[in-house]
């Protein structure tokens, strides 16, 4: 009989073609963003993707130019390439930048390190790299950034129609819940100056004598505005700028409007939008939130041909008018009436009439006005109607098929005056009408036509979580017999949500899995606008124990690269003096106690940043958020008695007969004190990596103080269970390295226990999920994991999906919850990625230029794959098994290393080939395809 027989086969592919082609950067970055616009720091740091050639696949060294221009870059390299062209100027003259040919295989975070220009300049670069053979590619295309202007030159005016002591806005941010019933709070939001609740249009025309040869425009509207140039749409962005507080930080875009200007009159057009920036609507009203009526900020930046410059500003020389929208809200929805429409109002040759008024200078908001730099929301798919339902005439009931963050657009003719409404809801009432009793209403939109012709319109301002629209008011598609009701001859759903990239992808043998990713995946981007919500319809406010919690799989499934350092931004804008990080940040909304403090979630301050350092190698946010970092971990110490937290949330909405809510079944205070042993730990780690040795020090002897007490409070040594033995309180234990080494493996049995005496079901919530998840895959029981979920009852993912819904909910059970749309327990892709996949970061080598594979086969899976965008290129897997094969399909970028531990232990190992090197942990594999297979009888039930 031949032994068991481990064969490693690792195939290189070829990607490009051609005679010994070389590396070639791809995908160039600055400050992880593509052409940026708005790059704060001097010294930015550049990256490039390396493609794969026949001659090489590792970078050995790299050269990078910057100039003023591509015609200097390609001054330069024609001078290199052309001896006889040597000694006619130097690179000095021609380039800002020229590092040489600098030995490294480093692609990620290479600093700029040329000479420092003005701000608001314009910067070219390009690359090209040489390979492990000293072959050299060609240079990459020239790519540019540019940095934002000084503070010093953004002099603009604020302006709007009324200042905020004539707007008369309630301040403070304790308005919600039960206070609007307060009679006096009734009187103050009655006292508002209704001018102040408007939108409106402004408009600035000008005069250009000659075509600039550069135009850049510096905006930030606030709530959220529309730019137009010329009566054309500046951007495609919805709810601009991002999201944030702004008593501390206001942020602007930027948009190159080079080419679009020539000689003549030119007209700019704002159309401004109330947001969370002025919230004080009177339909449905999750808080009222004021920081002043809508304003605008702007700067036209215009460069001519001989070198002069000038800037349009706001200031006193615009004029204002009140717009179509009549009503806006971020909660409450939005109406337009077309008839008070003004055709041409921001094109030239328009003649403004008397509705026209100078617009007033504005107090500026008290945040620091900057630059944006995270991707934007946007529009970023389309559901058309999937079924119709006609209740009555004039009364429509439509399933757009999908769950989903956004507005209906819709076309429609009809008399002049008519009003089509649109109630938006992801649940009815019976079968006949939309039902918002749970998600927060009333919440609609209505149109007034203006009758003429086909006319097309989609709110502004608003969006809601929604499947379903009633339409009411008109016939649609085809008119009814008799009827004088416009017609509405289409509806679309628009799905908004952030435009950054997504980079993971996950897929399996098991449908089930497939379906429950689905849901998350779109529950996620339901939720993933200026911050990541809990629900986009009832809150849409930013929780934070989701960014940390489903934070693995979020950094895994999308690019957070650009956006992290505003999540981490608008932490640092909400800490309190005395070092709290709130439960939502923004913090438009002062909450009672548990909902403002509880550590599960802000410990997000902490982990946030290390997740961001651990998938991108990126040291400068730990550096940025380390005072934070540690203000936080000393105020949960000054809440501790003898170590221990006791406030907070605990194990939201953990499952149970209970009502779901706070924590039932595990102590508020173990839950609380093991997240701030947590932070404890993870301060301790990032004082480490930076070089602050005494604070090391300090928190690693506090985390031990912590843990003691914590065993000392919780654990009961006679039982192995950590308080009530429940499955949260001993997996948190057992994850968080909480329990002595010579318990671990008695309570490690008992959470095997309680789950077989729960029938294989779970019993967590929101924060224990996740512990319960990855302590049962990182101590081999992916088995009993699989088990778990692999069903369709309550409580479980399956459930969900056989009862219909189309992203996940916020209970397990969809009958008894509120929202149909969050993303909060959705912990379970990161076993997807993680575990059954085996894809995950190296923790001592943070960035993935270095990544593990550790596939862990469970139930009866034939077969698992997944992707990930890693910040050096495409990692692609996909593993299979049979009775007789276990077989892994890897992809690794160039420039990269992989470990890969096999599911197997204890056998012989062979290998063929030269691609791979063995070591004590596993296989080191380098950059390239690699097949690699088991030719042995393993068991699907092994």
């Amino acid at each position: 009989m031949n032994p068991p027989r481990l064969t490693i086969c690792c195939l290189l592919t070829l990607l490009l073609a051609g005679p010994l082609a070389a590396l070639t950067p791809v995908r160039l970055t600055c400050e992880w963003l593509e052409q940026p616009l708005l790059v704060e720091t001097a010294t930015p740091c550049l990256g490039w993707e390396l493609a794969l050639g026949q001659s090489g696949s590792r970078q050995s060294a790299y050269q990078v130019l910057v100039a003023a221009s591509p015609e200097e870059i390609a001054a330069f390299q024609t001078q290199e390439a052309t001896p006889a062209a040597k000694g006619a100027s130097t690179d000095k003259q021609l380039l800002w930048w020229n590092s040489g040919k600098v030995l490294s295989d480093q692609s990620q975070q290479v600093p700029y390190a040329g000479s420092n220009r003005l701000a608001g300049t314009t910067y070219y670069w390009t690359v090209r790299v040489w390979d492990e053979n000293g072959k050299v590619s060609d240079w990459a295309p020239v790519h540019r950034f540019d940095r934002a202007p000084a503070p010093s030159v953004m002099t603009a005016s604020w302006i709007g129609a009324l200042t905020k002591a004539q707007a008369n806005l309630p301040q403070g941010r304790d308005w919600h819940g039960p206070s609007f019933k307060q009679p006096k709070v009734k009187a103050a939001f009655e006292a508002i100056n209704p001018l102040a609740l408007r939108s409106i249009q402004l408009r600035k025309s000008f005069h250009l004598s000659q075509r600039p040869t550069k135009a850049m425009l510096y905006v930030s509207a606030l709530g959220h505005g529309e730019v137009t140039l010329n009566g054309n749409r500046v951007g495609d962005a919805q709810f601009e700028p991002l999201w944030s507080d702004y008593d501390k930080t206001v942020y602007y875009s930027a948009y190159d409007l080079t080419g679009q200007l020539k000689p003549g009159e030119q007209v700019l057009g704002v159309l401004l939008g109330n947001g969370f920036y002025n919230s004080v609507g009177n339909r449905y009203r999750k808080l009222w939130v004021s920081f002043g009526p809508p304003t605008l900020f702007l700067q036209l930046h215009l460069t001519y041909a001989d070198g002069s410059q000038s800037i349009i500003r706001s200031d006193e020389s615009w004029h204002y008018a009140l717009s179509p929208i009549t009503f806006n809200d971020i909660f409450g929805g939005e109406d337009y009436d077309a008839t008070l429409e003004q055709p041409g109002w921001d094109r030239p040759g328009f003649v403004p009439d008397s509705c026209w008024q100078p617009v007033v200078i504005q107090e500026a908001p008290k945040g620091q006005l900057t630059p944006s730099l995270a991707p934007p929301v946007k529009v970023m798919d389309n559901y058309p109607v999937q079924q119709l339902k006609r209740i009555k005439h004039g009364v429509y009931l439509l399933d757009m098929g999908q769950n989903l963050s956004g507005f209906p657009a819709i076309r429609v003719k009809g008399p002049k005056g008519a009003v089509v409404k649109l109630v938006v809801g992801e649940l009815l009432s019976g079968d006949t009408a939309v039902s918002q009793k749970r998600s927060g209403g009333p919440h609609y939109y209505s149109y007034t036509l203006r009758g003429e012709g086909e006319e097309s319109w989609q709110p502004r301002f608003s969006y809601y979580g929604y499947r379903f629209i009633q339409l009411e008011g008109a016939d649609f598609l085809t008119p009814e017999p008799g009827s004088d009701l416009p017609v509405v001859t289409a509806v679309t759903s628009r799905f908004i949500h952030n435009s950054t990239y997504e980079t993971g992808r996950f897929a399996c043998s098991n449908n089930l899995f497939n379906q429950v990713y689905g849901l998350i995946h779109m529950a996620v981007k339901s939720n993933f606008q200026a911050v990541f919500t809990d629900c986009p319809h009832r809150e849409k406010l930013g929780w934070l124990e989701q960014n940390h919690l489903n934070g693995p799989a979020l950094f895994m499934t999308y690019d957070l690269a650009p956006v992290t350092p505003k999540m981490v931004r608008d932490m640092v804008d909400a800490q309190r003096p005395n070092g709290l990080i709130p439960s939502i940040a923004p913090e438009y909304v002062v909450f009672d106690r548990d909902f403002s403090d509880s550590p599960e979630w802000g410990v997000a301050g902490v982990m946030v940043p290390w997740l961001y350092y651990t998938h991108y190698g990126d040291i400068r946010m730990l550096e940025q958020a380390y005072p934070m970092m540690k203000r936080y971990v000393d105020y949960l110490g000054s809440c501790s008695k003898d170590g221990i937290v006791s406030h907070g949330l605990g194990d939201w909405y953990d499952y149970g007969p209970h009502a779901a809510g706070y924590s039932k079944n595990t102590p508020i205070a173990l839950s609380a004190t093991a997240h701030y042993y947590l932070g404890l730990t993870y301060v301790a780690k990032t004082a480490k990596l930076l070089g602050h040795k005494a604070d090391a020090a300090s928190y690693k002897a506090l985390a031990t103080a912590v843990k003691k007490a914590y065993n000392k409070t919780f654990f009961n040594p006679e039982t192995n269970q950590y308080a009530t033995g429940s499955q949260y309180a001993n997996a948190v234990s057992i994850y968080l390295d909480l329990v002595p080494a010579k318990k671990r493996a008695a309570v490690l049995a008992n959470l095997v226990a309680n789950i077989k005496q729960n029938g294989y079901r779970l019993t967590t919530g929101d924060v224990g999920n996740r512990y319960l998840f990855m302590t049962l895959a990182e101590n081999g029981l992916n088995d009993l994991m699989y088990t778990m979920q692999n069903h369709t009852d309550v409580p479980g993912y399956g459930y969900q999906v056989a009862y219909g819904v189309t992203t996940l909910t916020e209970q397990w059970d969809p009958k008894r919850g509120n929202s149909w749309n969050h993303f909060m327990l959705g912990q379970i892709d990161e076993w997807f990625y993680r575990s059954l996949a085996g894809l995950k970061p190296d923790p001592n080598r943070p960035g993935f230029q270095h990544f593990l594979v550790e596939p862990q086969p469970a139930g009866d899976l034939t077969w698992v794959e997944a992707s990930y965008q890693s910040p050096y290129g495409l990692i692609d897997l996909r593993w299979e098994r049979n009775d007789q094969r276990f077989q892994l399909d890897l992809q690794v970028p160039a420039n990269c290393t992989a470990r890969v531990k096999l599911p197997v232990s204890g056998k012989p190992v062979f290998t063929e080939g030269s691609a791979a090197t063995i070591t004590r942990s596993g296989l080191e594999l380098g950059p390239g395809f690699h097949q690699l297979y088991i030719e042995y009888p393993l068991s699907l039930k092994h």
